[in-house]
This record gives structure tokens, C-alpha cells and sequence, in this order.
């Protein structure tokens, strides 16, 4: 079994983007220990220390597609694992403010590096054939399975123990187990080379001169990057917040944990049915704009609902339906119809604003509507009308290009 590609390169890389997801999350959960100890007043500086990973994120993907083809990818990923699980390590010992948002910043630059090294693996290891269930392995499932797990394990021990514990435990993870299994594991490519091995990728493929906005696809280019801007406002808008508007909602303990990790829950088995819709309807800009329209209606209609129970089961099914519809479907579309040589800048340009400039807007709204009216649900109303925007735009994008 550790002979295996699957295990060796799948399951090993899913365990990574698993604890690098636990790192994303546990300040969310960790945020009222810290407010307490560290005294911290006013809804930016608090904005600024949720959003600090996403603020690094962003200014990394403008320089992390070089890193992927110039450094040898098992040294990167080590060396990035090592650095961010140190810091997480550090921060159980911040005593101000500024110290804890640097802190952030530089695990999201951390992670943007390591992001497009996993695929750098899975491109070398697996055929045209395994790709999607590799990459899903590695990057989908490790994902939700940490937001799910994460919210679910990590509560309880900053509930029974202290916020310093939450990064000690996180950080441990990296620097004890996912370093280690790296390196006894991974291997930049096999022995002997596939014969039927994955494409290239977009950060591989040589790129004559300087990517022009006509090679992105021109004025209906902005409508895609509009949708992954919807889409990071959504994802982390409520990501960010979640453990804190399930406490609001009157929950605690382990209830608390068990809430925040069921959208990610239902997202990971939703997703089941919805890729195999879209694979066999190839609808995949109905289906992502779907995603996208229908959770933000349902936040719409979040302060209509008295019922605390409700307000939750409403954000769960929002949060499992977008991700299942939208996140499964939107690189499809951007592989499928953005020009092959520009793809990489694509990414890059599209990843960095909705994950790092979406994120940290969603951030702010949240936390500034929030300190405004004592609500989580506001921030959330407006989360809601840029999905259904963001959803209008993918369909449109989708219909000028003939994507699905």
C-alpha cells in the first residue's frame, strides 16, 4: 500500500492540504481566547487579524506560479509545510496585535507557495485518466475534510483547554507529522516516466511574451473574475465567522463544534451527486451559477427566520450546496475556455481576487456590519446579494463562451 502512487502521492498530499486547511480556519475558532488575552478593540484590527492569511494569499499569487516552475517541488512543499507550522507554533506565544497579523500574513504566503506544488506531483504521477480523481483526492477532500473535522476537534480543545493549544496542536501537526511523511514519501516524479501521463499545466506551459487581456478573454474575462470574487466573499465570509455566529446562535461546547463543521460535512457528500450531474449534463455554468445564486437567496433570508436551528440548518444548506455546485465545476470552465497558453495567468489572476481580495472584503463587511449592529446576519445579507450577482456573471460568462 505505501508502494502506491495513490498513497504515496494522493493520500500523503491530502493530509497536507488537510493540516494546511486546519491552519487557515483556527484563528476563527480561536479569536475570542485571543480578543480577551490580547485586548484587542475595534472591528479592523480584529478584521485585519481573520483576514491577515488572505491578505498574504493574495500578494503571493502574483509570484507563485514562478516559484512553481523554478524550485524543485519536494524541497518547496517541505520547506513551506516547515515555515508556516512554526509560525502557527509562534503564535500561541503573541502577546499584541501586530505581531499575531504578520503572523498571518506570512502563513498565507507560506500557502500560496505550497498550493501549486501538489499539483506539480499529481501532474507527474498520475495518468490523463486518474487527474481529476487525483487532484479531487489530494485537494477537495482534504479541504472539506478539515473545515469539517477541524471545526469539530479544534473547538472542544480551545474550549477545554486555552487558545494557545488550538496552534500548539496545529503547528505540531505540521512540524511532527506532515514534514516527516513528506519526506519519507514523496517523489518529484516517477522512476520511469508514464506513458499517458497528465498534461501539462498551465504554470508549465511556455508563454511567448507578455499574457494580453485579449488572451484572458477580453471584457467577458471580468465577468469570471467577478463570479471568483462572489465566490470568496461566500466561502470565507461565512468560513471566517462561522464558530462565532454558531456561539451568537446560542450554541457551545460541543454542539458549537458539531454546527460549524456540518456545512463542510454536507459539502463533501453533496458534492458526489453534483460532479456526476455535471460530467454527464456538461451544464457546468448552470450548475456553478446555481451554486452561487441559490446560497446567496437562502442568506437573503436569514433575518426573516426566528428560529435559531433554522437560522443554522439554512447557513449549512447554503454554504454545502455552493460549495458542491460552484467549487466542483469553476476550474473546469476556466481550463476549458480561457486560451491554453494563458491559463496559468488566468489562474493566478482569478484565484488571487476571489480567494485573497474576496476573502478579505468579505472580512471586513462582516466584522464592520457586525460592530455596527451587534449581527453576524447583516454582513451575511450582503454576502448573499454578491453571490447571486456573481452567479448572473458566471452563467453570462459561460453563454458568451459556449462553456456549458
Amino acid at each position: 500500500m505505501f508502494t502506491s502512487k495513490w498513497f504515496r502521492i494522493g493520500v500523503t498530499l491530502m493530509i497536507g492540504i488537510f493540516v494546511a486547511y486546519l491552519d487557515r480556519s483556527n484563528l476563527s475558532i480561536a479569536l475570542p481566547g485571543i480578543e480577551k488575552d490580547l485586548d484587542i478593540n475595534g472591528s479592523a484590527v480584529k478584521s485585519l487579524a481573520l483576514t491577515g492569511f488572505l491578505i498574504g494569499y493574495a500578494f503571493a499569487n502574483f509570484f507563485g506560479g514562478i516559484l512553481t516552475t523554478k524550485l524543485n517541488p519536494k524541497i518547496t512543499i517541505v520547506s513551506m509545510v516547515f515555515l508556516w507550522s512554526v509560525v502557527q507554533i509562534m503564535t500561541a506565544w503573541v502577546t499584541s496585535p501586530t505581531v499575531l497579523i504578520i503572523y498571518r500574513i506570512i502563513l498565507g504566503v507560506a500557502e500560496r507557495i505550497y498550493w501549486p506544488q501538489q499539483f506539480r506531483f499529481a501532474r507527474a504521477w498520475f495518468t490523463k485518466e486518474e487527474i481529476t480523481l487525483g487532484t479531487n483526492l489530494i485537494q477537495f477532500y482534504g479541504q472539506f475534510l478539515a473545515l469539517s473535522l477541524g471545526f469539530l476537534i479544534l473547538t472542544p480543545i480551545f474550549t477545554y483547554l486555552s487558545w494557545q493549544w488550538v496552534f500548539y496542536i496545529t503547528g505540531g501537526l505540521g512540524v511532527l507529522i506532515v514534514v516527516p511523511l513528506f519526506l519519507i514519501f514523496l517523489k518529484n516524479a516517477p522512476d520511469t516516466p508514464l506513458e499517458n501521463n497528465a498534461a501539462a499545466s498551465a504554470d508549465d506551459v511556455p508563454v511567448k511574451g507578455m499574457v494580453s487581456f485579449r488572451d484572458l478573454g477580453g471584457a467577458s474575462f471580468l465577468l469570471l473574475i467577478f463570479s471568483y470574487f462572489a465566490n470568496g466573499m461566500l466561502f470565507w465570509g461565512v468560513t471566517l465567522f462561522i464558530p462565532m455566529v454558531v456561539s451568537s446562535l446560542g450554541f457551545s461546547g460541543l454542539w458549537q463544534g458539531l454546527a460549524s463543521s456540518l456545512p463542510y460535512f454536507l459539502a463533501i457528500l453533496f458534492a458526489i451527486p453534483m460532479s456526476y450531474v455535471s460530467d454527464k449534463t456538461q451544464r457546468r455554468g448552470l450548475i456553478a451559477a446555481g451554486g452561487l445564486s441559490v446560497a446567496g437567496i437562502l442568506l437573503i433570508t436569514l433575518p426573516l427566520i426566528a428560529s435559531p436551528v433554522v437560522k443554522m440548518a439554512v447557513i449549512t444548506l447554503s454554504i454545502a450546496w455552493f460549495t458542491s455546485c460552484f467549487t466542483t465545476n469553476i476550474w473546469s470552465i476556466i481550463t476549458s475556455s480561457v486560451r491554453k497558453e494563458a491559463v496559468g495567468a488566468a489562474s493566478g489572476i482569478i484565484n488571487g481576487i476571489g480567494a485573497g481580495v474576496g476573502g478579505t472584503t468579505a472580512g471586513f463587511v462582516v466584522e464592520f456590519l457586525h460592530g455596527s449592529t451587534g449581527s453576524y446576519l447583516p454582513g451575511f445579507v450582503v454576502i448573499g446579494i454578491v453571490a447571486i450577482v456573481g452567479g448572473l456573471s458566471v452563467y453570462t460568462y459561460c453563454r458568451i463562451k459556449g462553456a456549458g
